[in-house]
């Protein structure tokens, strides 16, 4: 067994991949995430300290899921390009997506992270570990730039403060002649309201950087194509797969509109 210590934000790498786990594990799953299963049962770790029930982990799959579908549509599009997997803990993103052969896919994370992914995953061709903090921005310089891009940031934005994390997105842009950027933000209220978040007050992380108008980020060189707040983010088919009491919850969230974009799906282009 893999012994498992992570301090501050590096431990809420565990929580969503439990959660992923969980899913997997229930009657109807939406993600079908058996290789975060197979990880947590590698893990030495009382997971039961994260907090995380099937009812909450549905907040990390149904937040997953949509992340999932638009890279798939992109690869489908691009079969030769690079991905850009940022802050990616232990998310098995590449092995969901399966991408073919011709798509080089880079896992970037803190190396202590890294170091765990690869006892934990196996390797391919056509997948590499990069061993960095996201804003220690050398790591970019390993990375080819005369492909297409698709960057992938699911709950790292927050954890940014507003200069480093525009100033990423100024380097992505600059850096490859075309590509998308899916990732999900917080708005200005869902980081005052970080201590309700049960994961993030566990690992005594904290949040920065808050989002209220996604168009906020035009600016900096991208076009905003799609953008889902959380109360839109299951389509009727992954809803009918949700236990009654979170089809409940969501559909209390399109009445009330800011606790529904506290937390948002976005997808742009560059």
């Amino acid at each position: 067994m893999e012994k498992v210590r992570f301090t501050e934000e590096k431990a809420t790498n565990l929580a969503t991949l439990y959660g992923r786990a969980l899913d997997y594990r229930s009657a109807a799953p939406i993600l079908g995430d058996k290789a975060a299963d197979d990880a947590v049962r590698q893990i030495d770790y009382d997971f039961a300290k994260l907090g995380i029930n099937r009812d909450s982990a549905a907040s990390v799959t149904l937040r997953a899921k949509p992340i999932d579908d638009w890279a798939a549509e992109y690869l489908a599009r691009h079969p030769d390009a690079i991905v850009l997997h940022l802050g990616c803990g232990l998310d098995t993103r590449f092995q969901r997506l399966a991408p073919p052969d011709t798509v080089h896919w880079y896992d970037v994370d803190y190396p202590e992270v890294v170091e765990l992914r690869e006892k934990l995953y196996g390797d391919a061709p056509n997948h590499t570990n990069l061993g960095s903090s996201v804003t220690d921005f050398g790591w970019l310089d390993q990375v080819p730039s005369d492909r297409p891009a698709l960057v992938v940031a699911e709950g790292l934005t927050m954890y940014l403060t507003a200069e480093d994390g525009t100033e990423l997105v100024r380097r992505l842009v600059a850096k490859f002649p075309s590509g998308e950027l899916i990732c999900d933000v917080f708005s200005k209220l869902g980081i005052k309201a970080q201590k309700l978040n049960t994961p993030v007050r566990r690992a005594k992380a904290t949040l920065h950087w808050g989002i209220d108008d996604p168009h906020e980020l035009e600016r900096y060189g991208l076009d905003l194509v799609s953008s889902l707040d959380a109360a839109h983010w299951s389509t009727p088919e992954v809803a009918a797969r949700l236990r009654p009491v979170t089809r409940f919850q969501l559909r209390l969230l399109k009445y009330v509109p800011p606790l529904a974009r506290m937390a948002r799906l976005v997808r742009y282009r560059f």
